[in-house]
């Protein structure tokens, strides 16, 4: 069963523009399985993860062009970077659009090659595991998450009333589409195998990382400290490894899509900004795996369940804008005082403060924080507060509290 997912439209308008398409995210989150359905008739499918076709494309990538003609479909890239300058001699001789469509699971190794070879040719598109809307399977066009807008007002008229438990099941399982639509049933069967697939085939043949052990104990570590400001020092001293190493791993996980880096909202106006980022797990149900929660009970009445709650919200935010093929400007606020505000988003020189609660009933007393940004001398739009309220409140002239499911 296909699920549509939100990126479509875009990707096909970038396919009338753009020679050259790349599609990057985690492995497993559908990036083949998007294109070969959205594709035309016609085009080819090659894939790297094949020994022969990468070994061809590696020794003779003149000749596998030639053998595999375009349109062209090839998946996972990064396996052979030396095709790309012929990819851009090919693309620069057809002069037309759409030619070459490339997916990747990792970026580390292949993004430098991408900016040289392809610069002013490739459209550069994420896909991560389905949204709250694509499992839904409904309104998948909705514009980004915004605060304050119109886009706000059209995600209100879909959200349902959030279940505690549902929503739990739902962090718990987390995004992967073989757990949500695929064949399959056993979670903690899938995450296994999907860690002993990371760590073989990503890990020890790309990022190079010697010790494998030492490696998935520093990815435990991390999925313990999401949400939570980074301490390299404390991870390092944690997996027994040292800081330049824990640096370099945590680069692989960030270059892999597993983990992401939140940076602080920083002005030179106050000195008081802490600059030290937030790391955030890309997915809850891997997350919620690595950390050894049984089951969406214990996850949600555990020591974790505030955290991995602004987890999620952390990523169909990010979701609702890198599947429309967005950038958001996103930070989060706090300064030497501990004064923190969950995530800020800018748009048109505007700040948009919001906060998580995992809370039904709510509080007048939770938009307190947003006052700090009157010291910033910028300007401040409305702010929301998402919780697991029912319906849209009010709760001053400028904030209001919304239910989590409007993400």
């Amino acid at each position: 069963m296909y699920y549509e997912r939100s990126l479509t439209d875009v990707w096909l308008d970038a396919n009338r523009q753009f020679p050259v398409l790349l599609l990057t995210g985690p492995r497993q989150v559908g990036k083949t399985t998007f294109l070969q359905h959205t594709c035309e008739e016609g085009r080819t499918y090659v894939t790297l993860d094949d020994p022969d076709a990468r070994t061809l494309a590696i020794e003779d990538p003149a000749l596998f062009l030639s053998r595999f003609e375009a349109p062209l479909l090839i998946d996972e890239i990064q396996y052979a970077p030396q095709l790309l300058p012929f990819i851009k001699i090919a693309a620069d001789t057809s002069q037309k659009a759409g030619q070459f469509w490339l997916t990747g699971s990792q970026h580390f190794l292949m993004m430098k090659n991408v900016s040289e070879s392809l610069a002013g040719r490739v459209a550069i598109l994420n896909l991560l595991g389905f949204s709250h809307a694509e499992q839904r399977r409904q309104a998948i066009d909705l514009p980004p998450f915004l605060p304050g807008s119109q886009n706000l007002e059209e995600r209100l008229e879909q959200a349902t009333r959030p279940n505690l438990k549902r929503v739990y099941k739902s962090i718990w399982q987390g995004a992967f589409p073989a757990l949500i639509a695929g064949p399959a049933k056993n979670r903690d069967l899938y995450y296994s195998a999907y860690m002993q697939t990371y760590l073989q085939r990503d890990v020890r043949d790309l990022a190079q990382v010697g010790n494998e052990m030492a490696f998935a104990k520093f990815v435990r570590a991390c999925a313990a400290r999401t949400a939570q400001l980074l301490n390299l020092s404390d991870l390092a001293k944690d997996v027994d490894i040292s800081v330049p190493t824990a640096k370099h791993w945590l680069s692989v996980l960030q270059a892999s899509f597993q983990v992401h880096l939140l940076q602080p909202y920083h002005s030179n106006l106050t000195k008081r900004l802490i600059k030290t980022p937030k790391l955030y797990f890309m997915d809850t149900g891997l997350c919620a795996y690595l950390t050894a929660w049984s089951d969406p009970v214990t996850l949600e009445a555990g020591a974790m369940s505030g955290a991995i709650f602004e987890t999620y919200v952390f990523s169909e935010i990010l979701k609702s804008y890198w599947h429309r093929g967005l950038q958001p400007r996103l930070y989060f606020y706090r300064d030497k005082d501990g004064r923190e505000i969950d995530f800020l988003l800018e748009q048109n020189q505007t700040l948009y403060p919001i906060e998580v609660k995992k809370s039904a009933t709510v509080q007048r007393q939770w938009t307190k924080a947003f006052s700090v940004l009157e010291r910033l001398k910028c300007k401040v739009g409305p702010g929301i507060i998402l919780c697991m309220t029912g319906q849209r409140l009010p709760l001053d002239e400028q904030n209001q509290a919304i239910p989590i499911s409007v993400l």
